[in-house]
């Protein structure tokens, strides 16, 4: 590279790091200051670039930004006082559904007011020219981001506020016993940090359109500058940024463009593995998962399903089958993750990765390698356990929020490797043609292997919570130090436990590929990560046929509201919200 390609590649990087930034900087107060992990803040985000769109044809570009930023810090005070204040003291999890709530209510409503067509913002007033052949509004960035950080390190370190917000990180419960205001300061933080992303989505749109599907892709940037930097760190953050920006920046100059789509989840992997509480962060807690309550009389309940259920092809039509099939499959995926989350006390925001290999390791071996539809299947789970041994290996040396998310990036390493190698995956087409052999060809025929199999990996899990490995889990979870006390070894326990978990997940994926007949990478996507999490807890992490009735219930909530709904994802945000009150008031 010639040294102004170079110069061009950093000016690139510091451009990108500023937008990076600015979506992760509100993340990282919001979470700081109330603990909440807040998937809702990339709908924040895109809510800002939907208004400035809007705003700029009526005010003009220059004024429609702050207009921007004040709406979208109006709507998360409504957020945060009608919803948050509510939950704050509910569990991790419950919280984490709410916001993804809170991201199905937002994309229908966008649908509603904007269309579903992407909207394309103007070029800024007096910054369409370029310097050389450096846009000038990229400049513009590259000054905000430092402006912004400045900004908030003032606020933090210079003013009252700031005193407040530094304790609250440091000892909420302190703080709060020292007579700090929670709620007041809970609601000024969260409306500030919806004021970052607001500004930070009305300054994106002369770059990008506003799209309804950029909430989730946006939130996965933010979770990963925030992690790295260490959660709650503003400085880290931006120092976060810088990295992640110029490492995207200088991947495409030297021709690397491939690996941009996965170059910032390699960055947050290996700086978790090297440090685990980010470049600034501190150590934290895991996730707190509430004990189980096992019912003694699950192997009964679990025999009259299954016989119920194997007499529905006498009666059922094809389109039964076929909705009791993919309940059945996510049931079994859905009870895979509750077996990492609760009694392994393992959040995990990838274990799609294990479903979409499992999947794609049938395809791939069935139509490339010309292996009969029954050891393909029987591959899935082994190909998923072999991905999950590796990465669990790193994982389980994390907790909480961290081990969270370097799941995540785990997931979207593969995600972009099943996305981009052509030759194997298919790319972005994906694979089709994966039929099941002609003796499981009828819709009965499949649909009976599927409930065997998917019985078989339920009752297998089962057994093991209620094995002594299971109790050894359980014991990690609770009190490692006391495990480790008495011989225990945790990081082997959950490493077991973890690919224990990814086979039974790629066994899921394998029958769901068959059934279907076609996979893309979007098996691997985060958003089917979250459809994991709400099936568990939707059912309650406390009881063991939790996960099985969450992933009855969303499945068929998903297909009958969506069949029937324009709208299902606020309808089924809705019912979430609804649900999640409902168990904070009993409790």
């Amino acid at each position: 590279m010639s040294s102004s390609s170079v110069l061009i590649q950093f000016l690139n990087g510091l451009a990108g790091a500023s937008s990076l930034f600015l979506i992760a900087a509100g993340l990282s107060l919001i979470f700081g200051v109330t603990r909440i992990v807040n998937f809702a803040h990339g709908s924040l985000y895109v809510l800002g670039m939907y208004l400035a769109v809007w705003l700029a044809d009526r005010v003009g570009f220059w004024l429609a930004v702050p207009l921007s930023m004040m709406g979208v810090a109006g709507f998360g005070l409504l957020i945060e006082f009608f919803l948050l204040r509510r939950i704050y003291r509910a569990p991790e999890l419950l919280q984490l559904l709410a916001t993804f709530a809170l991201v199905l209510l937002f994309r229908d409503y966008a649908l509603w007011a904007w269309g579903p067509e992407d909207l394309l913002g103007p070029r800024a007033p007096g910054l369409r020219g370029a310097v050389g052949t450096f846009p000038e509004y990229d400049l513009f960035l590259i000054a905000v981001g430092p402006a912004v950080f400045g900004f908030l390190y003032l606020l933090i370190k210079k003013t009252k506020f700031g005193i407040l917000i530094r304790a609250a990180t440091q000892d909420r419960e302190m703080a709060g016993a020292l007579g700090v205001n929670e709620r007041l300061l809970f609601t000024a933080v969260f409306t500030l940090g919806a004021a970052l992303a607001g500004l930070g989505g009305a300054l994106a749109i002369p770059r990008e359109p506003a799209s309804l599907t950029l909430d989730l892709a946006i939130v996965s940037d933010a979770f990963v500058v925030v992690v790295v930097g260490g959660l709650g760190s503003i400085p880290g953050a931006f120092l976060a940024a810088l990295l992640i920006g110029e490492v995207k920046a200088f991947c495409i100059g030297l021709g690397y463009s491939k690996l941009t789509l996965a170059v910032e989840f390699i960055v947050m992997a290996l700086v978790l593995v090297w440090r685990p509480w980010g470049l600034l962060g501190k150590p934290g807690g895991a996730v707190a998962a509430p004990a189980e309550r096992p019912l003694p009389a699950i192997p009964r309940l679990g025999m009259a399903g299954f016989a119920a259920l194997a007499v529905l092809p006498l009666f059922g039509s094809d389109y039964a089958l076929v909705l009791a099939g993919d309940m059945l499959v996510f049931t079994l995926f859905a009870v895979s993750l509750h077996f990492l989350i609760g009694p392994g006390g393992m959040l995990s925001f990838g274990h799609a990765a294990g479903f979409g290999l499992g999947a794609y390791g049938a395809a791939v071996l069935a139509l490339r390698a010309g292996v009969p539809m029954e050891l393909a299947l029987l591959a899935a789970p082994l190909v998923a356990g072999a991905a999950a041994l590796v990465f669990g290996w790193f994982c389980v040396r994390l907790s909480g929020v961290y081990l969270a998310m370097l799941t995540l990036a785990f997931a979207q390493i593969a995600w972009s490797v099943t996305f981009q190698w052509d030759a194997v995956t298919g790319g972005s087409n994906g694979m089709v043609g994966l039929w099941p052999t002609p003796w499981l060809a009828s819709r009965p025929a499949y649909y009976l292997l599927t409930l065997a199999l998917c019985a078989a990996g339920i009752f297998v899990l089962w057994k093991t919570l209620h094995s002594p490995f299971g109790l050894a889990l359980r014991a990690t979870r609770d009190s490692p130090l006391r495990a480790e006390a008495i011989g225990i070894d945790g990081h082997l326990v959950q490493w077991a436990a973890f690919t224990l978990a990814g086979a039974m997940a790629g066994l899921a994926g394998g029958l769901y590929a068959f059934s279907k007949g076609s996979i893309s990478p979007e098996l691997l996507s985060v958003p089917r990560s979250v459809d994991g999490l709400v099936m568990v807890l939707l059912g309650g992490l406390q009881t063991l046929t939790g996960p099985v009735w969450g992933a009855a219930l969303f499945t068929w909530l998903q297909d009958t509201v969506a069949r029937n709904f324009d709208y299902w994802r606020a309808a089924l945000g809705s019912a979430i919200l609804l649900l999640i009150l409902a168990r904070r008031n009993k409790s």
